[in-house]
């Protein structure tokens, strides 16, 4: 079993930038890939970005190419979203994900934390 703790969220003004962690506890993390996704209000859950359980590769949502960057610090257990040049579109819940292989699909992801609410203002 692994546990993920998402952290980082809050209020931020359009333009601004945030970094999101997920900390994992219970197993290393550094034997599962991990991937961000966000649900906005009344919408889908969609995939923001995915890295490898090395950092060797790394996928990111087209739309959000650019402005986002994910990380990892093995040694830390822990997984980064770096998000820059923020939008009022970007307010969701951002999730933290963990899972065999690196995917942009929510079905390949075993573990989930309860997520990090990002609010941008206009």
């Amino acid at each position: 079993q692994v546990q993920l703790v998402e952290s980082g969220g809050g209020l931020v003004q359009d333009g601004g930038s945030l970094r999101l962690s997920c900390v994992a506890s219970g197993r290393t993390l550094s034997n599962y890939a991990n991937g961000w996704f966000r649900q906005a209000p009344g919408k889908e859950r969609e995939f923001v970005a995915c890295i490898s359980w090395g950092g060797g590769a790394t996928y990111y949502s087209d739309s959000l190419k650019g402005r986002f960057t994910i990380s990892r610090d093995n040694a830390k257990n822990t997984v980064y979203l770096q998000m820059n040049s923020l939008k009022p579109e970007d307010t969701a819940v951002y999730y933290c994900a963990a899972g065999p292989r690196v995917s942009g699909l929510s079905l390949q992801y075993n573990y989930w934390g309860q997520g990090t609410l990002v609010t941008v203002s206009s």
